[in-house]
C-alpha cells in the first residue's frame, strides 16, 4: 500500500477514533488479501457451439489473484439443462492449476443450451455470482432465428453510485430485453414539467450516458422507444439531499478524479478518505480536507498497477462508504506473446496440415489449442482475457466481453468504461472490516487430492485405542494398492493424497483386532463434494444463448448434424453383421498392454516397446530408449545417466510404482518385458508428470495374471474417484484413407496440454482435414508460470 500525497489535497489530521478505524480497515484488508485470496476460473472449450450428440472437450485454468493457484487440487464441473436440472457432475484433479475434461451432449437433447458451472471447494465461500458460469449453445437442427424477446427494460447507474441534489453527475444507462441481451433505444431525459434536459444515445450494446444535476423537490424520468417501436419510461429515483459525487477519467498513466459534495453538508462530509484498491489489496490511501470548499481534484498514478479492475471507494471521516467507482486499467502486464506459424497448409479432403507454436517467453507455459471448422463456428464471446480480467470480477452479465480485449483503440476503451459504470463491484463488506470481522469460511481449500476418510460406528470408549484401518483398493482392471489410516478417539480416520479414476472396491479391516469388524460399521468416503443428478438450481442472470450465431453458421452446423445422424444410423444398421462376420486380431503391443498395464497407465499419449522378442544388447533401459523417443534426450549410462524432455526430467516408474533413475538403471534389460513412455504431461499418480513419464515393466512368470478381485476375510465397499473423460481422437490418414467411414468432424484437432519452456519454446502440431472443411480456425489459449495469459487466433484457408 502506498500513502499518496497530491499537491492540491490537504492530508487529514485524524482524531483518535478515526485513526483506529483507518488502521482497522488497513489491517483487515491485509487479512482478506493474504488469508482469503480469490480463485477464478477460465474454461477453454474446443469450440463455441455444438450439435446434439457431439462430445464437448475443455481445458480449465485456475488463478488465485494474478498467479496460477496453489490452493486447490480438485475441480468440479456441473452440467445443467435449460430448466436448471443437473445432468451430470464431474470431478477432475488439478495439475499446475489446470484440468481437462469432456462432456457428451445427449443425441436426444432438446434444449437450446447447456448451462455449465465450474468451481473449486474454496470458491464456494464467495458469492455464487463469481463462479464460472456459461450457457453453451446446442444446435439440434431446429434453432429459431430472429425471435424478439420482450419486454425491454432500461436501468440507470449514477457514476459513483448515487445522485445528490445540486451536484452535477454523469449517469450511465443500459437497455436490455427480458433475456438480458442488449437493445437499442432512443429517447430523452425530462423533468416533471416535461422539459427535455438531455437526449439518450446508445453508444454500445444498449449502453450510453446522460448528465443530470438534480434540483430539490424536482422529479425526473427517461422517455424512450426501443428498436422494435415499443415505448417506455424509467423514473430516476433515490436522489439524496446530502452526499458526494465522484467522477473518474483515465489515460495510460493517470486516473483523474473529481470530488464534489452537496452544500450544506454534515461534519463527517468535510473530511473524507479515499481508498484505491485491486484484488482486495490496498494500493493508495488519500485524506481529503473539504471543510473550506466542496470541490476537489486529484491525480492518481496508475501506470505501474497490474492490468485489471481498480476500485475507488470514498468514505466519510467516520469511514462510512458514500461513493464508489471502478475503472479498468490495461498496462499489458497480463499477457505474453505466442505465435502460430503454418508449416504445411492443405485443405483438401483428409489432407495433412502442420503448424508450429512458438513462445519467446522464458517462463514455462501451459496452453491448449483447437482447430475447428471456421464456417460452422463464429467468434466466441468469451476468452481467457475476458473471463479472468472482467467477467470473474463483476456480478452483472457482460455481453460479448471478449470484444473489449480486441485492441487498445480509444473507442473500445471508452465502451469498456461504460461496462465499468453499469456493473457494480461489491466484493468487500466495509462494515465487517471496520468492525474487525474476518472471512467467514464454510469451506477450506482442498490442498490435497482425494482422501480415504470416514468414521467407525458402534465403538465403545477405549475400543479403538492405537488402532488403524488397513485398506486394499482393487480397481476394475484388477490392480491393487494398500493404504493405512489411524483411528482417532472419536472413531474418525483420514488418509489424504489418494489418487484414482472411476471406481475401486475397497476392502478394509482393523490392524490389531479382527473382532472389531463384526462389532462395528465403517463408513468410507473420498472427501470430494458430490451432487446427485436431478438436483435443481437457478441459472442466474445469464441469457439463454449469446446472440452471435449467424444463419450461415447454423446452416453449416445443420449439415454436419445431418451427416453425423446418417453415420449413426449406418452404424446402428450394420453393427450386428459386423460382429458376426468381422474379427480383429489384437497386435502384440495391445496384448502386452492388457497384460502389464492398469489404470491410467493403460492409456495415454506416448510410445510402447515390447522387449520380450529378440536380443537386446543395450547396456541399460535408458540406453535402449536412446533415439527411439522424439524429444527425449539421454546422455551418459548406468546410474550416471541424464534424462531431459521438454526442459525437465521425466518421472520414472517401475511396475507402476514411483521409482528413480539409479534403481531402474540397475535392472538388466533381459529382465524387462515392456516399456511405455508417456508424452508430457502425464497424470498417472497425480504427482509431477510435467516432463512425461517412463514406465518399466519386468517380466512375469508363466501364466501369472493380475489376480482376482476378492480379498478373503475383509469387508468391502465401492468407492468412486475422479471422473473418467473421453480422449480426443486424432485420425491418421494414409493411402488407404478411402476405406474409412465419412469424416465430418467439426473439431479437427484438440490438445489440452501444450507445454513450452526456455529450453523447448516450440511445439509442432500435425492434424488431418476432414471431408468437408475448406476454412479452418486455430485458437490457442493458456497462461505461464507467472500468471500471464495468451490468446491467438489464426485462419487457414
Amino acid at each position: 500500500m502506498r500513502n499518496l500525497t497530491v499537491s492540491i489535497i490537504c492530508l487529514l489530521v485524524f482524531g483518535v477514533s478515526t485513526v483506529a478505524n483507518a488502521q482497522q480497515i488497513d489491517s483487515m484488508m491485509s487479512v482478506y488479501a493474504e488469508g482469503f485470496p480469490k480463485e477464478k476460473i477460465h474454461v477453454h472449450f474446443d469450440r463455441p457451439v455444438y450439435n446434439t450428440g457431439d462430445t464437448l472437450f475443455y481445458k480449465v485454468y485456475l488463478l488465485a489473484g494474478n498467479e496460477p493457484s496453489v490452493l486447490s487440487k480438485n475441480l468440479y464441473v456441473e452440467w445443467y439443462d435449460t430448466t436448471g436440472t443437473l445432468i451430470k457432475q464431474t470431478v477432475a484433479p488439478l495439475y499446475q492449476a489446470t484440468a481437462k475434461g469432456s462432456f457428451e451432449v445427449p443425441a436426444n437433447y432438446g434444449g437450446g443450451f447447456l448451462h455449465v458451472k465450474a468451481f473449486t471447494r474454496w470458491m464456494l465461500n464467495d458469492d455464487v455470482a463469481y463462479l464460472f458460469q456459461k450457457n453453451i449453445p446446442i444446435n439440434g437442427g431446429n434453432v429459431v432465428i430472429g425471435r424478439m424477446p420482450s419486454p425491454t427494460r432500461v436501468d440507470i447507474f449514477p457514476e459513483s453510485g448515487t445522485l445528490v441534489e445540486g451536484v452535477n453527475s454523469r449517469v450511465a444507462f443500459k437497455a436490455i430485453n427480458q433475456a438480458g441481451l442488449p437493445v437499442k433505444i432512443k429517447g430523452v431525459l425530462v423533468d416533471a414539467q416535461k422539459k427535455v434536459l438531455d437526449s439518450l444515445k446508445v453508444q454500445h450494446d444498449g449502453m450510453g450516458i446522460f448528465v443530470l444535476k438534480p434540483l430539490p423537490g424536482q422529479q425526473y424520468q427517461l422517455n424512450w422507444t426501443d428498436e422494435f417501436g415499443r415505448a417506455g419510461t424509467t423514473p430516476v429515483k433515490d436522489i439524496k439531499k446530502e452526499g458526494v459525487v465522484l467522477t473518474v477519467r483515465t489515460n495510460n498513466e493517470k486516473a483523474f478524479l473529481q470530488f464534489e459534495r452537496s452544500e450544506p453538508a454534515s461534519a463527517n462530509f468535510k473530511q473524507m478518505n479515499l481508498l484505491v484498491h485491486m484484488n482486495q489489496s490496498l494500493m493508495y490511501k488519500v485524506g481529503l480536507k473539504m471543510s473550506e470548499r466542496n470541490f476537489q481534484r486529484a491525480e492518481i498514478p496508475i501506470d505501474e498497477l497490474p492490468t485489471g479492475i481498480v476500485q475507488f471507494t470514498l468514505f466519510t471521516s467516520d469511514w462510512i462508504p458514500v461513493a464508489e467507482r471502478i475503472a479498468f486499467i490495461n498496462n499489458h502486464t497480463h499477457d505474453f506473446n505466442a505465435k502460430i506459424n503454418p508449416i504445411v497448409t492443405n485443405l483438401g479432403k483428409r489432407a495433412l496440415n502442420k503448424f508450429d507454436i512458438f513462445v519467446s517467453d522464458t517462463s514455462m507455459t501451459n496452453m491448449s489449442v483447437a482447430v475447428i471448422d471456421a464456417n460452422a463456428n463464429t467468434n466466441d464471446p468469451h476468452s481467457i482475457f475476458s473471463n479472468f480480467l472482467l467477467a470473474s470480477e463483476i456480478k452483472g452479465y457482460v455481453h460479448n466481453p471478449s470484444y473489449y480485449f480486441q485492441s487498445d483503440a480509444d473507442s473500445i476503451m471508452n465502451r469498456l468504461d461504460l461496462v465499468m459504470m453499469t456493473n457494480g463491484w461489491r466484493k468487500i463488506n466495509w462494515e465487517k472490516l471496520r468492525e474487525g470481522i474476518g472471512p467467514q469460511l464454510k469451506y477450506m481449500p482442498e490442498t490435497e487430492y482425494m482422501s480415504l476418510k470416514g468414521s467407525v460406528f458402534g465403538i465403545k470408549p477405549g475400543m479403538v485405542k492405537d488402532q488403524q484401518l488397513n485398506f486394499v483398493m482393487a480397481a476394475k482392471d484388477s490392480s491393487k494398492s494398500l493404504q493405512f489410516a489411524a483411528i482417532d478417539a472419536n472413531g474418525n480416520f483420514e488418509q489424504p493424497g489418494i489418487f484414482f479414476y472411476d471406481t475401486v472396491k475397497v476392502y478394509y479391516g482393523f490392524n490389531n483386532n479382527s473382532k472389531l469388524s463384526g462389532a462395528t460399521q465403517v463408513k468410507i468416503e473420498n472427501g470430494l463434494l458430490r451432487k446427485e443428478n436431478g438436483a435443481k438450481v437457478g441459472l442466474g442472470n445469464l441469457p439463454p444463448i449469446w446472440g452471435g450465431i449467424d444463419s450461415m453458421a447454423i446452416v453449416r452446423m445443420n449439415f454436419l448434424l445431418s451427416e453425423q445422424e446418417k453415420l449413426r444410423r449406418l452404424k446402428a444398421s450394420t453393427t450386428l453383421s459386423e460382429v458376426i462376420v468381422k474379427t480383429k486380431t489384437k497386435s502384440k503391443i495391445e496384448i502386452m498392454d492388457e497384460t502389464y498395464t492398469s489404470g491410467l497407465f493403460s492409456r495415454g499419449d506416448g510410445y510402447s516397446f515390447d522387449l520380450t522378442e529378440g536380443t537386446n544388447l543395450a547396456i541399460d533401459i535408458f540406453t535402449y530408449l536412446q533415439g527411439k523417443v522424439a524429444g527425449l534426450q539421454v546422455t551418459g549410462n548406468g546410474s550416471a545417466v541424464n534424462l531431459s524432455w521438454r526442459g525437465g526430467i521425466p518421472d520414472i516408474y517401475l511396475n507402476e510404482i514411483r521409482s528413480d533413475i539409479p534403481m531402474v538403471s540397475t535392472i538388466p534389460v533381459a529382465d524387462v518385458a515392456y516399456i511405455k513412455v508417456f508424452r508430457p504431461p502425464f497424470f498417472g499418480t497425480g504427482a509431477g508428470g510435467g516432463s512425461g513419464a517412463i514406465v518399466v515393466y519386468t517380466k512375469k512368470g508363466g501364466g501369472q495374471s493380475k489376480g482376482g478381485q476378492n480379498v478373503k476375510g475383509l469387508e468391502s465397499t465401492l468407492l468412486s474417484g475422479y471422473s473418467v473423460f473421453k480422449e480426443f481422437y486424432n485420425p491418421v490418414y494414409d493411402k488407404t484413407a478411402a476405406s474409412f467411414e465419412p469424416d465430418t468432424r467439426n473439431t479437427l484437432y484438440w490438445n489440452p496440454y501444450i507445454i513450452t519452456n526456455k529450453k523447448s519454446p516450440r511445439y509442432q502440431v500435425e492434424f488431418y482435414n476432414n471431408d468437408v472443411s475448406t476454412k479452418l480456425k486455430i485458437v490457442l489459449e493458456g497462461f505461464n508460470a507467472n500468471g500471464k495469459m495468451t490468446r491467438v487466433e489464426r485462419i487457414l484457408e
